[in-house]
């Protein structure tokens, strides 16, 4: 039921695919979630962390996206073009979420026993390279933009652009100058 309904949720977010056999066999993102699901199995409930870590290195060099073992997935999660994804332990990713190439889930320092990475809600879209940084949450039917680099959170039906880090650094800038 997971596969059938994962491919259909390819088929919805990508106009490019013709046919089912397409995703099954040349959607590198989907296989990444696939074997993600596997090894969040030995992680999370089998306990076997290592097999689990050997599993997700050996997906991130076949698909080029890197997904922890840890990691918590949604159903119907598609990542369209793949390369270039990192999802860290802490993450969790809701229902019906769309991911673009180079897309960060990323921590923002090392706490241990504590959530280091985003919540993402359901139905969000997260453009082509933008950064989700921390334990921050966005929200139900949240849009991130390309390139966008978001450290605080997003609330629901929100769109957020822009590179926040470079508008700190500005403000920093501009501080000292006045």
């Amino acid at each position: 039921m997971g596969l059938v309904s994962d491919i259909r949720a390819v088929r919805k977010y990508d106009p490019a695919v013709r046919y089912w056999l397409e995703v099954l066999f040349f959607y590198p993102g989907m296989h990444a979630i696939w074997i993600h699901r596997f090894s969040h199995l030995l992680w999370a409930r089998l306990h076997l962390k290592f097999i689990a870590r050997v599993i997700s290195g050996l997906t991130r060099w076949l698909t080029g996206v890197e997904i922890h073992p840890g990691a918590r997935l949604g159903k119907q999660v598609v990542i369209d073009h793949g390369m270039g994804v990192v999802i860290g332990e802490t993450a969790i990713v809701g229902d019906d979420v769309l991911i673009y190439h180079g897309v960060t889930l990323g921590g923002r320092g090392s706490y241990k026993g504590q959530r280091r990475h985003p919540k993402i809600g359901n139905h969000v879209v997260i453009g082509a390279n933008a950064s989700v940084l921390g334990a921050i949450e966005v929200g139900d039917w949240a849009k991130i933009g390309a390139d966008a680099v978001v450290i605080n959170n997003v609330g629901s039906n929100e769109v957020f652009v822009g590179d926040a880090a470079s508008a700190v650094q500005q403000f920093d800038t501009i501080e000292y100058y006045i």
